[in-house]
């Protein structure tokens, strides 16, 4: 019998991929990663060499297309494939990556008019340069009542929908009329393979403040931010908005051609990256806490019912897995905590001795990090280097590391950065189950799980829970590839569900860790040491870290 393949292409700051999974077995037949060409604009747009203010970054569409060119067809000829046996395409993508459209459905930035104009660019995810819209959103929001609010932890973030498009009505109101509408890149680029105008429901939900019942926030509110900005969810982010798993519309004969796929081959609407990785190790009832580790980490959940606990970045109604409701938080760094310190940091006598060994610098220190009890170092540290994104959810926090003395050694330090990670998780965990939100388990996916054992061990002792470990190195590809298998449907020899995908598709180790009483024991002292030291400087008013950060202001 003929396999059947379905294409996941994941989206992710600096390149994607795309992924060809087995769709009887979850096998990851091929992979094929395109670096953008353009990279992340943060500096100068290209060509004009216009610059770019303060926390800014932007992106360029054709990158995103260039992806489907190369990786597509490299993954087909890597496995030999037949473009009959790819039944179903689906994307996911880092969020919110937002792009002003014309009414052709073209980005602005690809216009003669406007490819000099920074605001007619695609705002990446971490674009920051929005934070005083933010500000704004949030005050009113909460002066006002606004029922929104609690169900993004009551602050919502400079990096989403409304305060980008508010930043351009403000800085480039010639930019914002020209705006037939606001889309997310993961929308635009299925709206060029199928030719259809769809919204998804994941990025809808959890960066533009869509609810299923209540809508986008109400046109009073945004007359009330700004009289200009009250049509804006009317006219600017219209469409439908269907859910996850549905089928968009099929390839295009044109893009058919530039991908190496069949016209009409199926293509689902579009998902965040993080949230594609819940189905992809097996996540589809409530209970299961997935943890999405990279740079950052993306804490994600489902529960049968809605409620607004503290520090949760969003809950949206079928916003994971149709039927749930799906909950996030997260911290916003974590590996790039451990890159910081490896890169800034180290003394040169640790990267020569790791050369020496023929090993990382990464390896050389959790080795020598994993030989030390916990406690051992009498180190402490917050994990604030980029702000608190839960459960305090304030960006103008920073780092802390406590209880440095002249005998300190760089394992040392690297071993605290790992637990202050892990302490964060706790913290979230806690906020969850405070507001009625049960936790049995927790999985972990992404890059760091599979590199670092001592970090997840750390992690078990910390919590106190077992944790599996994804077997895919490409969670959120393999996750967009379930999708792709569901908008094809049963008839076509997909899946009529992501449930039933996941049965099929979804992989994660034996291998589970388990807390060591010991360590755990000696934690719960640390963690209460940790709570202490959160709530000072987070909760309690001691507001240095922001006045720091006033006084660097001035200073520039």
């Amino acid at each position: 019998m003929d396999r059947r393949y379905a294409i996941g292409v994941d989206y992710g700051t600096e390149s994607g991929r795309a992924l060809l999974v087995d769709i009887a077995t979850g096998e990851e037949v091929a992979t094929h990663v395109t670096p953008y060409p353009h990279g992340v604009i943060d500096e100068k747009l290209p060509g004009s060499g216009v610059n770019l203010g303060h926390d800014w970054a932007l992106q360029h569409p054709y990158d995103y297309l260039e992806v489907l060119r190369r990786s597509v067809p490299a993954v087909l000829q890597e496995a030999g494939a037949d473009p009959d046996q790819v039944i179903g395409i689906g994307i996911d993508f880092t969020a919110c990556t937002m792009m002003p459209l014309n009414k052709q459905g073209t980005p602005l930035c690809l216009l003669d008019q406007w490819r000099d104009h920074p605001h007619s660019w695609v705002k990446l995810w971490k674009h920051h340069a929005a934070q005083d819209e933010a500000t704004r959103i949030n005050e009113l929001a909460l002066q006002r009542g606004e029922a929104f609010l609690p169900r993004y932890g009551g602050r919502l973030s400079s990096e989403w929908m409304l305060a980008k498009a508010w930043q351009i009505l403000n800085e480039a109101p010639e930019v914002y009329e020209q705006t037939d509408t606001f889309m997310e890149a993961a929308d635009w680029v299925v709206m060029q393979m199928t030719g259809e105008f769809v919204r998804n429901s994941c990025t809808a939900g959890y960066k533009a403040n869509w609810h299923k019942r209540e809508g986008f926030p109400s046109e009073e509110f945004l007359g009330a931010l700004d009289p200009r900005l009250a049509a804006l969810a009317k006219e600017k982010l219209r469409g439908p908005i269907k859910p996850l798993g549905t089928k968009a519309g099929g390839l295009t004969e044109n893009m058919a051609h530039v991908m190496g796929l069949r016209p009409g081959t199926a293509v689902a609407v579009g998902i965040i990256d993080a949230h594609a990785m819940v189905p992809a190790v097996g996540v589809v009832k409530p209970g299961k806490l997935v943890m999405a580790m990279g740079t950052s980490t993306c804490h994600l959940l489902l529960s049968e019912r809605e409620v607004l606990a503290e520090g949760i970045c969003g809950v949206v109604e079928d916003g994971i897995v149709p039927g749930y409701y799906g909950y996030e938080a997260g911290q916003s760094a974590v590996g790039d905590i451990f890159a910081w310190y490896v890169e800034e940091a180290v003394p040169a006598y640790v990267k020569e001795a790791a050369a020496t060994a023929g090993i990382g610098v990464h390896e050389w220190l959790e080795q020598k990090a994993a030989a030390a009890k916990p406690g051992d170092s009498g180190l402490l540290a917050l994990d604030w280097w980029n702000g608190n994104r839960s459960v305090l959810m304030d960006a103008d926090l920073s780092g802390v590391l406590l209880g440095m003395t002249l005998q300190t050694k760089p394992e040392e330090i690297y071993r605290a950065l790992l637990e202050a990670t892990a302490y964060g998780t706790r913290a979230i965990i806690e906020a969850f189950e405070q507001g009625g939100v049960g936790i049995e388990e927790l999985y972990a996916c992404g890059g760091l799980p599979q590199k670092n054992r001592l970090l997840m061990q750390i992690y078990a002792d910390v919590t106190g829970r077992e944790i599996r470990i994804a077997d895919s190195t490409q969670t959120a590809a393999l996750g967009a590839a379930m999708f792709g298998a569901v908008a094809a449907g049963a008839e076509a020899g997909g899946f009529d569900s992501v449930v039933e995908a996941a049965q099929r598709m979804a992989r994660v180790r034996e291998e589970k860790y388990r807390p060591i009483p010991a360590n755990a024991a000696v934690y719960e002292q640390l963690y209460r040491e940790y709570k202490e030291l959160h709530d000072y400087f987070g909760r309690e008013g001691n507001d240095i870290m922001k006045r720091l950060k006033a006084i660097k202001r001035g200073q520039a």
